[in-house]
């Protein structure tokens, strides 16, 4: 954390660690980043006097950030419930595969800064790990990914949430709970094998292939967010996937796919001339696809706009 000097007050390098903890508690760049301008916002907005009296700049950043992260999570169930059709977390590029207006440019230059690029790609922000995070409360969130993910001990935890330690630790256990073990771990070398085989069963419309690589359970959730056609409920059972993946082939000409990673795993990424339309991520156990998230809200996308 931030201490009195660092920079000129102590918070220039903050920035990188509270976009990463507010991406991770909200599920969305845009929101991640909103949070922490905001918290930066109170920073400046208090006298200097003021200031010099906090000996961690960056504890306090953290807590404020993260205390706003909580409201925004308080109020995010009624604004589902007005969002047309589900809703996923927004995806993330690898900046390695996929330069954009903000990234690294021929010759070394560089656009302005993404909040996306300062995102660190790990298990973390795995869509099947986020979509978790989504089934937890607000207080759940907040204390399993301070704890679990950024080791922040509980007494600063309970400064965040205003309880306890020990609630905090409750909470973080209860959070802890939801997330299910799965199969057998899949490497990434064998989760790409099999986005692959999708992706060239789905280009050749062989839906028997896509039978084989589907979990007969397997679900697939889209997000269209009433800006772009895509079914409303999830889609159950790998026969009727695979029937949903071959009918969208038949209605999709000119669609490229690429392999691609999608939040630091093995993903497909849907374009056409050059326009990004889809960003598939997926779940893998035991050598099949158990669930498949689809985003199509072209606000959800940005990140993945071509680099002009």
């Amino acid at each position: 954390m931030g201490t009195v000097g660092g920079g000129t007050d102590g918070t220039a390098g903050e920035r990188r660690q509270l976009i990463n903890v507010a991406y991770r508690l909200l599920g969305s760049v845009t929101e991640a980043e909103d949070a922490v301008q905001d918290a930066y916002a109170r920073w400046y907005g208090m006298p200097r006097s003021r200031r010099e009296e906090i000996r961690s700049p960056g504890a306090w950043l953290t807590t404020v950030t993260c205390r706003i992260c909580l409201d925004l999570l308080g109020s995010a169930r009624a604004r589902r419930e007005r969002y047309v059709g589900a809703w996923l977390p927004e995806p993330l590029p690898d900046r390695a595969e996929w330069a954009h207006p903000g990234g690294a440019h021929p010759g070394g230059t560089t656009g302005p800064a993404d909040p996306a690029d300062q995102i660190v790609l790990d298990e973390s922000v795995a869509m099947a790990f986020l979509v978790v995070l989504e089934s937890m409360t607000p207080a759940e969130r907040v204390a399993f990914v301070l704890h679990d993910v950024f080791r922040y001990p509980f007494a600063e935890i309970a400064d965040v949430l205003g309880r306890t330690p020990a609630a905090c630790k409750q909470l973080a256990a209860s959070a802890r709970r939801r997330v299910s073990p799965g199969g057998a771990p899949v490497t990434v070398t064998g989760r790409a094998d099999v986005v692959r085989h999708v992706k060239e069963a789905w280009e050749t419309k062989d839906i028997a292939a896509l039978v084989g690589l589907l979990d007969p359970a397997a679900v697939m959730t889209a997000d269209g967010g009433g800006m772009a056609g895509t079914v409303l409920r999830p889609v159950e059972g790998g026969a009727r996937i695979a029937e949903y993946m071959i009918a969208i082939a038949d209605r999709a000409p000119g669609l490229e796919l690429l392999e691609r990673t999608v939040n630091g795993v093995p993903g497909l990424v849907a374009q056409r001339a050059g326009v990004v339309m889809t960003v598939a991520a997926f779940d893998i156990a035991d050598g099949r696809v158990t669930r498949i998230w689809v985003i199509r809200n072209p606000e959800k996308l940005r990140p993945w706009a071509p680099e002009d």
